[in-house]
């Protein structure tokens, strides 16, 4: 296989800004949050972050989105004189939701020892590939709540998102409480789906609830979707829970009504990207799905209001879950960046990052620690309603 391209991204591919137009923005409330001093950036000093994650292919509206909320970040930083006066750089790299490209880039990004760190990379097998192969640099935010690779032994990997078992524990709690008792699961045949199906089964204990049908596609990224969709419309759940990513959650939930279901829906997290909310029109409202961070429609928190200040400020009021989880993991890369001062190195900023051990980011909480590696617990639940916007 050849040499993965790595290249710098100033902007995300589809925001349709410009350097120049997000250059010439003023800093949002960046600087007085972090205590930054605006300025001239140091002579020569940049920060080099790396990014893998799928830029093209199936997941791209979770990749791209989530590099677009990122990127608008570290716009804002730069814009207020860096991190001790050095500029943040992320260097992306496509892997395509392929996890031997998404190791080739990692290797690349170790390899140069100018890199010192990545975030969010997408996907469970993609993350277990970076994870492994760059042992010695910082990941922060992998997009995967799978908790087998939480329980691996990874000082470098900082989670930022909750995890599938919390995801799947909220949405049969809340149905629960809805008094539904009739629920299936479609699950890819994968890692991704053995995980999923463990915690359906959990939870359905929990909360004394029998699962009515379980239907499976071949894998995550596998269109072949039809034959789950019969089965489930044959059971006549009350609810299904659609444990698929954002390439196939929109076709299931076609095939789905096409085959008579009128069953409620609710998907995970990785799931309804605004893309997909807009491309199945109609077909979305109604559908719940979990969050792991606040709506980017809720202004009540205070991170959601810089993010959409530094969103617009980089060219883009495209506001979606996905941006909002990559301008979340990067506000807390930056963290681990700030505090390891003026001349960071991999192994600093891994230290700094543990040091973390109760930031409040706007109203939502990040908490490390000695071994410990998930920082966020936060799960809500959110029903697409008129004009494809989210309530919850």
């Amino acid at each position: 296989m050849s040499k993965p391209r790595v290249q710098y991204s100033p902007i995300a591919g589809n925001t349709g800004a410009t350097r120049r137009s997000a250059l010439r923005c003023l800093a949002g409330a960046v600087a007085g949050t972090l205590g930054w001093q605006a300025g001239v950036f140091a002579q020569g000093k940049t920060l080099r972050i790396g990014a893998t994650f799928a830029n093209s292919g199936p997941e791209k509206v979770n990749g791209a989105g989530m590099f677009e909320g990122s990127t608008a970040y570290f716009n804002a930083v730069n814009r207020a004189g860096g991190i001790h006066g050095a500029k943040v750089e992320l260097v992306m790299a496509d892997d395509k939701f392929n996890p031997d490209v998404a190791k080739q880039n990692a290797q690349a990004f170790q390899a140069d020892a100018s890199m010192l760190a990545i975030i969010h990379p997408l996907g469970t097998r993609q993350v277990a590939a970076v994870m492994e192969a760059a042992p010695d640099m910082a990941v922060v935010g992998p997009n995967t709540g799978t908790v087998a690779l939480r329980k691996k032994q990874a000082p470098n990997t900082f989670w930022v998102r909750a995890n599938y078992d919390q995801e799947v524990d909220k949405l049969i709690s809340t149905a629960a409480m809805l008094g539904t008792t009739k629920i299936g699961l479609v699950h890819p045949k994968d890692p991704l789906g053995a995980g999923l199906l463990a915690a359906f089964n959990v939870a359905c204990d929990k909360y004394k609830i029998k699962p009515a049908v379980i239907a499976t596609t071949p894998s995550t990224i596998s269109p072949e979707v039809d034959p789950a969709a019969a089965e489930i419309a044959k059971a006549a759940p009350q609810l299904v829970i659609m444990g698929l990513g954002a390439g196939t959650a929109p076709l299931f939930l076609r095939a789905l009504r096409k085959a008579g279901s009128a069953s409620t829906v609710y998907g995970l997290s990785i799931a309804m990207s605004a893309q997909n909310i807009r491309d199945l029109g109609d077909l979305s409202r109604g559908v719940g799905f979990s969050i792991v961070v606040p709506s980017p429609f809720a202004t009540k928190y205070e991170i959601v209001r810089r993010y959409q200040a530094d969103m617009a400020a980089s060219g883009s009021k495209d506001y979606s879950l996905p941006s909002l989880e990559g301008y979340i993991d990067a506000r807390v890369l930056a963290e681990g960046l700030r505090r390891a001062g003026a001349a960071p190195t991999r192994a600093s900023i891994i230290a700094a990052l543990e040091q973390i051990e109760s930031l409040d980011i706007g109203g939502l909480r990040i908490g490390y620690g000695k071994g410990m590696r998930e920082g966020s617990r936060f799960v809500d639940v959110a029903v697409i309603g008129a004009a494809g916007r989210f309530i919850s």
